[in-house]
């Protein structure tokens, strides 16, 4: 049996330090180009953009997408 925790970059990552961490190394102004949501782009904040990616399934699936590529 394959551990897929170990393969899994998603795995022990939350959903905030996942947007801390692209926002260190992208910075506000490429991540809402990158990913064109209004969290992103208009006031962004770590908070603000918690609460719409944990309503909002479709964008938390791209944030994910974007961490992948780039771990």
């Amino acid at each position: 049996m394959v551990d897929t925790r170990a393969t899994d970059p998603l795995h022990g990552v939350t959903l905030e330090m996942m947007v801390t961490r692209l926002v260190d190394h992208l910075g506000w102004e490429d991540l809402g180009r990158l990913i064109d949501i209004r969290c992103f782009n208009v006031d962004p904040s770590v908070a603000s953009s918690l609460k719409f990616l944990r309503r909002t399934p479709w964008a938390r699936t791209k944030v994910e997408d974007l961490y992948r590529s780039l771990c």
